[in-house]
């Protein structure tokens, strides 16, 4: 199913950014979608002229928004911008490296959305022309009864006439009421088959990547076994071959090799054998160096945000000391300031003493 999916819906345009999503408890803070710049691709079905922007990041589908006529993509900055897609109840946002990428984008959006709107047209249209009794009948109704209106009244002779008279009319009736039922119907079944669709393009997407993956491990795994198969092979004749060189040391004949050489090649061999041990051990290990290297990432991830925390903290602290210098500066300043005061204070009655003493000395000669 897959393969006949991606046959019937292809890329139009592609672009790497960083995706984003509206934290949904406050609306207003962004919550990172992928880790690094993704692929976000507009994607366009023919058989069912539906316009998407889909990115997958891993195993699962980051974005998977149907573009509609009403949806508006915005420029908030240089190199970021959003569109809200009422049917995933989120919005989305893009971070781009370039102010060109952000550009190229948005015109493409644009495009996109009235490409979106045309189709809907001509798919209204088309519903129109291949139903065409539906169309007729609300016109013939109101024509009828805008003659009924500015006619005179039908006399019948006989009872048949007239009950054959109102029950064209309720048929009509009928008629209308059936056609807006009809399009009731398919409007909702049209929503319902659209997030289905897009439901099934996201397991889709990462029922290939799981068999991807899956493909690549078991390609691994066969690799190994048969690394492991040869090596096995070479270390049992590698034991044959010291087990050889051992019968020949404990029963040597003439022309042989001395004993000094054929204890030099044993060494040899067992440090080769040692070696193909080794590389066995090596290869045996690989499966775990994968889930060794995510529990790694994950700890260095833990100690980043720790580090950030930290950080944040340590902010904190240097912004509340500058507060505490700075209340404490202006109460020194202050206190200087009353300090001063009260040694002009002083100083003026020094001044009055002196000059009372002068007066008492005065008094005193006279």
């Amino acid at each position: 199913m897959y393969p006949l999916h991606r046959q019937r819906e292809q890329p139009i345009f592609s672009s790497r950014a960083h995706v984003f999503q509206i934290d949904p408890a406050t609306k207003r803070n962004w919550l990172p979608a992928s880790k690094h710049a993704v692929t976000v691709s507009f994607f366009y079905d023919a058989s069912r002229s539906v316009y998407r922007v889909i990115s997958v990041g891993g195993t699962k589908a980051i974005i998977n928004s149907t573009i509609t006529p009403n949806m508006t993509f915005t420029k908030t900055s240089q190199k970021f911008g959003q569109w809200a897609d009422s049917r995933a109840n989120t919005v989305y946002g893009l971070g781009f490296s370039t102010e060109q990428q952000l550009q190229q984008f948005a015109e493409k959006f644009r495009e996109v959305k009235e490409a979106a709107r045309l189709a809907r047209e001509k798919s209204q249209e088309r519903f129109e022309l291949a139903n065409p009794a539906l169309n007729i009948a609300a016109p013939q109704l109101s024509q009828e009864l805008s003659e009924e209106r500015h006619s005179p009244p039908l006399l019948s002779v006989n009872g048949p006439g007239e009950e054959k008279l109102f029950r064209s009319r309720s048929a009509e009736v009928e008629l209308t009421v059936e056609k807006e039922r009809v399009k009731k119907m398919l409007s909702e079944g049209s929503m319902c088959e659209i997030n289905l669709e897009a439901e099934l393009f996201t397991l889709q997407d990462s029922n290939a990547k799981l068999v991807a993956a899956l493909q690549e491990a078991n390609s691994s795994v066969e690799l190994w076994k048969k690394q492991l198969a040869e090596y096995q092979e070479e270390t049992d004749r590698l034991r044959d071959q010291v087990a050889e060189l051992e019968t020949q040391l404990g029963h040597p004949a003439a022309g042989q090799t001395s004993k000094e050489e054929l204890t030099e090649s044993l060494e040899e061999l067992e440090a080769l054998l040692r070696a193909k041990d080794q590389e066995i051990q090596h290869l045996q290990s690989k499966k775990t160096d994968v889930g060794e290297l995510e529990k790694e990432n994950e700890e260095v991830m833990q100690r980043l945000q720790d580090v950030e925390k930290r950080n944040a903290e340590l902010e904190s602290r240097v912004q509340s000391a500058e507060r505490m210098l700075a209340a404490n500066q202006e109460e020194q300043e202050q206190a200087e300031g009353e300090v001063r005061r009260i040694i002009e204070v002083l100083d003026i009655k020094i001044c009055d003493l002196k000059g009372l003493r002068e007066s008492l000395v005065k008094l005193v000669d006279k």
